[in-house]
């Protein structure tokens, strides 16, 4: 016969109690209702749990043992339970976001920290990959969603357009650019550029062949077997210049210094991007969140500008809507 879980806690609001009646104030039932449930639940066992005294009633040595085991493992069902509801109301759980590179400050940076003091039982797990590996995890429900530039749409994505940012060229402090405030591209037609082997290098060497070829330069690109921080070190060392987004300018490395492209296509827009079908509670309170901050910084309430807000590489290729993509992290 089967145990019933109610009848398990009636017994053991009995056991702690010493008495059905005293049993039964504390449920807010009836004492019959008590007795009965115990009683079925002794026939269910087939040993009496309780020797039933006018004082009171007394736990057998069957009882004693039936509560040593039941009463931990009632208190863990409840645990079970409280942690179910709390991660379908996205109270707890996981939540895996997709970048392009390290996070380095600005609108992400923002709003993963406040996400985290305001759900600090939500782990939220930042993983590096590049557009592509990124969209196929988030069809696949390995990342619940990502950070990529651009505002066109994806086949079974939702995409949700949030903030921009401009491109910023990366120089060594004593290049013959570093004194000037910001730059265009007929300035760096004779640069030599460099970027990562691995992701985000193919995309930010892509988006330099297209603007440049804009105005009519083909610049010199290289690739390096570093990650994106080496890279930076390398611009420090006088071995080239690459592009990075608005986040760089308040990461402080020796000897570099950032300075804007002026031209209002290298102002870029970067969105959100997940599942339709992902279910996940937690995305949906952080898409929330995306939401609210990304409107804070349109209404000028945010402590950063929309071009002070961002990641941290260079994004290329087109979208599915055939909107060029550009600088992301």
């Amino acid at each position: 016969m089967a145990i019933d879980l109610r009848n398990l806690r009636h017994f053991v609001a009995t056991a702690e109690n010493g008495s059905f009646r005293r049993a039964a104030n504390v449920l807010h039932m009836q004492q019959s209702s008590v007795s009965r449930a115990v009683r079925q639940l002794e026939d269910a066992l087939g040993v009496s749990l309780f020797e039933r005294r006018v004082s009171g009633a007394q736990l057998t040595d069957a009882g004693h043992r039936l509560l040593r085991d039941v009463r931990p493992a009632l208190e863990q069902l409840e645990l079970a339970r409280k942690a179910a509801t709390a991660a379908g109301r996205g109270e707890i759980g996981v939540l895996r976001v997709g970048i392009l590179t390290s996070l380095a400050g600005g609108f992400l940076r923002e709003l993963v920290c406040r996400y985290a003091a305001r759900h600090p039982e939500i782990e939220v797990d930042i993983r590096d990959g590049g557009r592509d590996e990124h969209v196929y995890a988030i069809r696949r429900r390995d990342l619940d969603v990502a950070f990529l530039s651009g505002e066109g749409g994806l086949a079974d994505c939702e995409i949700s357009p949030l903030w921009k940012e401009r491109v910023h060229v990366a120089l060594a402090e004593g290049h013959e650019l570093a004194d000037r405030r910001q730059l265009d591209w007929s300035d760096l037609r004779s640069e030599r550029f460099i970027v990562t082997r691995r992701a985000p290098g193919p995309e930010v060497h892509d988006y330099i062949i297209r603007r440049a070829a804009d105005y009519s330069t083909y610049p010199e690109v290289m690739f390096k077997a570093v990650v994106q921080e080496t890279l930076m070190n390398l611009v420090g060392l006088r071995q080239g210049i690459t592009l990075v987004s608005a986040a760089w300018v308040d990461v402080k490395l020796p000897h570099l210094v950032l300075r804007p492209l002026t031209d209002p296509a290298d102002i870029v827009p970067f969105s959100a991007v997940w599942s339709r079908h992902n279910d996940n509670p937690a995305l949906r309170r952080f898409i929330s969140a995306a939401h609210t901050l990304a409107g804070r910084v349109r209404r000028g309430s945010s402590d950063w500008s929309e071009e002070a807000l961002g990641l941290t590489t260079i994004e290329s290729g087109f979208s599915a809507s055939g909107q060029r993509p550009g600088p992301s992290s």
